[in-house]
């Protein structure tokens, strides 16, 4: 028998080793992951569908077969399983008869889904505490928000229910609850994974479909199975020059690193925020990189009030067609405060609101790339604040503007956005923790297309302090009894 313990101290590289090697049944390992992600909804909610006595199919020689996974109720979608999206709207499901791309791509991988995971509607907040469902739980604090709008997918990986889950990012969705949950979150390159065929893009540009992970091997492995051109995609990435996966051994030469832990917003960086990036910064020292406190200099209040801009016609764009395909409109019934907030805010904007957004988008990622230039990895706090109470992001409160609630929602976490408006890759990996045992996450930004030296200097920090046996209270190793 191939118990809870046993699974969960793999991550999906060595689940699949296991099955390839046969000392394990890939109807055992689903048997336990199955368990698993029941044991850890039961305490987190974190599922939108399932688990799943069957899983879905998948190949049986991909390089993840066998392994347990769980999609997130967005974008990337499997041929007859409802999406809800996070809203009441869709309660009933919207179900393809196809799988889009990138399913299609882990399907081949081997991975084997057995659940969808909750988000916040529309993936509209830095939380996932959806009307519809309820609230994800964090594992290592129950009291608190595991982040979003990937956190359920975060939590089923941060409490050891998958190794490895499907993610989102369109300003911050894969890194911030990576980074509240201690996992490890990348978001790739704009164009290095398809997002369609459904879509050619989200919120103009800045969504990119990939994973958390509890390990940096499991992020290349699986970049290696799910990245290149789909025809028709409006955007593209070059091939990379070798696997990902030979990254891993770490840099070649040191790295030149710039270091800023300073707040980009109107808030306050946290004490131990602060402490974890003074940590980074003497584990790169010693590492032998060359490191240095600068950053570029872009303007925070233009690139907020550009951000607001797109958030609400992206949003508008969405729900607007929605609500009246549905024939309810903008009812309070049917979708949450901010949501509603942002919709009417996006349909009164204009084209040239539209187009002086997308113009002082394009300077900021001009801004970076030339920042970029000078230095190989930029190291800022994926999130100002360590893991915030549930109900600090309460998107049904109808106080808000739509202005306010943007900067509410992005305010912790100034530097995520600024990855999905360039197009270039980032990545959370869990470098710090609070006082009281909280994780905290340090974001690793590159130039566009330079998920190598991402991930091979993630490898690198993961060696020197490593992470993947850290455990939280809500494991599934201990959650058959109360904890």
């Amino acid at each position: 028998m191939f118990t809870i313990e046993e699974y969960a101290s793999y991550d999906a590289t060595g689940l699949a080793e296991l099955v390839r090697s046969r000392e394990v049944k890939p109807s055992e390992v689903h048997e336990a992951g199955v368990n698993a992600v029941q044991l850890a909804d039961e305490r987190l909610h974190a599922c939108a569908e399932g688990p799943w006595e069957t899983p879905l199919d998948a190949a049986t020689d991909g390089f993840f077969t066998g392994v347990p996974f769980v999609l997130k109720d967005l974008l990337c979608h499997a041929a007859g399983v409802p999406l809800h999206l996070g809203s009441r709207a869709l309660a009933r499901g919207i179900v393809f008869d196809q799988d889009s791309e990138l399913m299609a791509r882990f399907r081949r991988a081997g991975l084997a889904a057995v659940a969808s995971t909750k988000i916040p509607e529309f993936a509209l907040t830095a939380t996932t505490e959806p009307l519809l469902g309820g609230a994800v739980h964090n594992p290592w604090d129950p009291t608190k928000s595991p982040g979003g709008s990937s956190g359920g997918s975060a939590a089923m990986v941060a409490s050891g229910a998958v190794p490895i889950a499907h993610a989102n990012d369109g300003a911050g969705s894969i890194r911030i609850p990576a980074a509240h949950t201690g996992t490890v979150g990348l978001k790739p390159s704009r164009g290095r994974v398809p997002i369609g065929p459904e879509v050619q893009e989200a919120f103009y540009g800045n969504v990119i479909d990939f994973a958390i992970t509890r390990t940096v091997r499991d992020a290349a492995g699986l970049l290696d199975a799910v990245h290149g051109n789909l025809s028709g995609e409006k955007y593209s990435a070059p091939t990379p020059a070798r696997p990902y996966r030979d990254e891993l051994s770490g840099p070649s030469a040191p790295l030149r690193i710039a270091v800023c832990a300073d707040s980009w917003s109107d808030r306050v960086v946290h004490p131990e925020v602060v402490r974890t990036m003074a940590s980074t910064l003497q584990l790169l020292s010693d590492l032998g990189h060359h490191v240095e406190v600068v950053a570029p200099q872009i303007d925070w209040e233009d690139f907020l009030s550009a951000l607001t801009i797109t958030y609400c016609a992206g949003t508008a764009a969405d729900v607007v067609p929605l609500g009246e395909a549905l024939g309810v409109g903008l009812s309070p019934d049917y979708f949450e405060a901010t949501t509603i907030a942002a919709a009417e805010a996006g349909r009164a904007m204009t084209p040239m609101d539209l187009a002086r957004a997308f113009a002082t988008n394009n300077k900021v990622s001009r801004q970076l790339a030339t920042f970029m230039g000078e230095w190989d990895i930029f190291v800022t706090p994926t999130s100002i604040t360590p893991p915030l109470d549930l109900g600090t992001f309460d998107a049904n409160d109808p106080s808000f503007t739509a202005e306010d609630w943007v900067r509410h929602v992005i305010a912790p976490h100034p530097t995520c956005a600024l990855y999905n408006v360039s197009g270039a890759p980032a990545i959370s990996l869990p470098l710090g923790a609070t006082d009281d045992g909280l994780p905290v996450g340090v974001q690793f930004g590159a130039d566009i297309y330079r998920e190598d030296l991402l991930l091979g200097l993630a490898a690198q920090l993961e060696q020197a302090q490593p992470w993947a046996d850290r455990r939280p209270a809500l494991h599934v190793t201990n959650l058959k009894e109360p904890v």
